[in-house]
């Protein structure tokens, strides 16, 4: 065995907890609402919609912000609906407001070269309430990714959309989208796939304690928490669940004193372990050699869980593509090979004429105990090497357990083109299995396609042995000694991978 991971023999339903604050997660905290908000259409809306009632602070910290995205495209209520303007007409008129950004300083992974701000345009937010600094505070080459809102500490957004350019579409992912438009040239972008979460209480209040705590190290300065205000949630927001405990997990790298936090690296290999019918993962990358190791493990049990990935059909970009391609293909042929019953399937979603969807959400189910949902990817600086921030959702009881199976439906009815009501049907004619439901449901338009790996080149094989662009960690001799750990047999050692986004 060489991944650690917890097993549990028993149903589910009577498992102890996976959520253990100090291993695989930081804090625990009860969320008085909670609901999972499906691309960046809702998002952006809802987002400008609690902005728009905050009292005191808004934080907003994340990998990019493009100041020229339109946030809702629909607003009639008199303020601006392009972000930047947005945010100085906030700032112009709620005067007892502050808002802060907080944006990765793009490093040296900026001459990839995707979804970035030129430093110009976000200059121009000169209000004395809109702060904006640039995050530094990072060992070389690695990313601040968290993607994180918080509003007066009453409300928080934590997930996988960033809010710049080419991430906004509806959940009907159309070919050809008018509305889907770069801010500068007006260039038509693809359909995207995203997902975010949305908490209410003091889980929130702990998403604004990592909020602070990160502009602390990134600027040296101190913020207090804001007064206490009324609970705050957006009219246009359903809720999903309420009064429940939600866990904030962290990767966090060792620099300039900061200890490594690895907790969101221990979240996944529980979660694996854990998990006794089904496991449903998306996510922009798979290259992590790690979560294959544990995926791998189990595999090769008899009768163990269903595992399904929906990743993108390619990367974005030609770097990315080359290096992540290739530890994807690498670690598909490892996977095969422990394979013993067919229980594992990758897939990348189409749109009505063939159009690849782009999948930058970052989600695990695990059968209908765990939710999660973050910033991090299945790759290995996710894992260690850069900061992420995700929420995890542990069923109590049998209506949070259907809230979590109805949110599987509903991810898989929207990239199968079907209600959740049939996602379910199809799941109960397979018996149960995952797998059966999604084959019985592919159809030749708007569906769910097989990933089929490419063979490696010499340049693909190169970049990924190397790892220089996707490590494991920022300290010294861990990447020697975590490789030592976490071999692939009967591969040739070819998969590690490359930007982030």
């Amino acid at each position: 065995m060489t991944a650690e991971f917890h097993t549990f023999a028993m149903d589910p339903a009577d498992a102890p907890s996976i959520l253990e604050p100090g291993r695989n997660c930081w804090r625990i905290e009860q969320a008085d609402r909670m609901t999972v908000i499906i691309d960046a259409a809702d998002y952006f809306a809802v987002v400008r919609q609690a902005i728009l009632a905050a009292r005191h602070t808004v934080y907003l910290i994340g990998w990019d912000f493009d100041t020229r995205v339109s946030l809702d495209h629909r607003a009639d209520d008199g303020a601006p609906k392009v972000l930047g303007a947005f945010l100085e007409w906030v700032a112009e008129n709620r005067p007892a407001v502050t808002i802060r950004l907080l944006k990765w300083d793009v490093g040296v992974l900026f001459a990839l070269g995707r979804g970035s701000t030129p430093l110009f345009v976000l200059d121009w937010l000169t209000h004395r309430n809109v702060k904006l600094r640039l995050d530094g505070a990072h060992p070389r080459g690695s990313a601040h990714h968290q993607k994180i809102v918080v509003i007066d500490d009453a409300l928080a957004f934590c997930g996988g959309i960033d809010i710049t350019a080419d991430r906004w579409d509806t959940r009907e992912h159309l070919d050809l989208d008018p509305r889907r438009t770069r801010p500068t040239t007006r260039r038509l972008y693809g359909p995207w796939h995203d997902v975010t979460t949305a908490v209410s209480g003091p889980a929130a209040a702990a998403l604004g304690d990592v909020a602070r705590e990160r502009w602390h190290r990134a600027t040296g300065e101190t913020l207090d928490p804001p007064p206490p205000v009324p609970p705050l949630w957006p009219d246009r927001l359903p809720v999903m669940v309420r009064d429940v405990p939600v866990a904030v997990a962290r990767t966090v790298p060792a620099h300039g004193g900061q200890a490594e936090v690895r907790e969101i690296e221990r979240l996944y290999l529980d979660a694996i372990g854990a998990a006794r019918r089904t496991l449903y993962m998306e996510s922009q990358y798979f290259a992590s050699r790690v979560i294959a190791e544990a995926i791998a493990e189990r595999l090769a049990e008899a009768g163990g869980p269903e595992i399904v990935v929906v990743n993108p059909l390619t990367a974005d970009g030609w770097l990315e593509e080359t290096v992540m391609g290739g530890a994807r293909a690498i670690l598909l042929d490892r996977l095969g090979k422990a394979d013993r019953d067919g229980r594992f399937r990758i897939y990348y979603p189409v749109a009505w004429k063939g159009t690849a969807v782009y999948v930058h959400a970052k989600v695990l189910i695990a059968d209908d105990r765990l939710l999660r949902v973050g910033s991090s990817n299945l790759n290995n600086r996710s894992l260690g090497y850069d900061t992420e921030c995700d929420l995890a959702l542990e069923a109590g009881g049998a209506a949070v357990r259907a809230v979590i199976r109805g949110l599987r439906a509903d991810l898989l009815g929207e990239h199968l083109a079907v209600e959740p009501e049939a996602v379910d049907a199809a799941m109960a004619a397979a018996g149960g299995s995952l797998i059966g439901a999604i084959e019985a449901l592919r159809g030749p338009d708007r569906s769910l396609r097989p990933f089929e790996a490419p063979d490696c080149g010499p340049i693909q094989s190169e970049l990924a042995d190397s790892m220089t662009l996707d490590p494991e960690s920022a300290r010294p001799g861990a990447l020697s000694r975590r490789l030592s750990r976490f071999r692939l047999p009967n591969v040739r050692r070819k998969g590690r991978a490359s930007d982030r986004d």
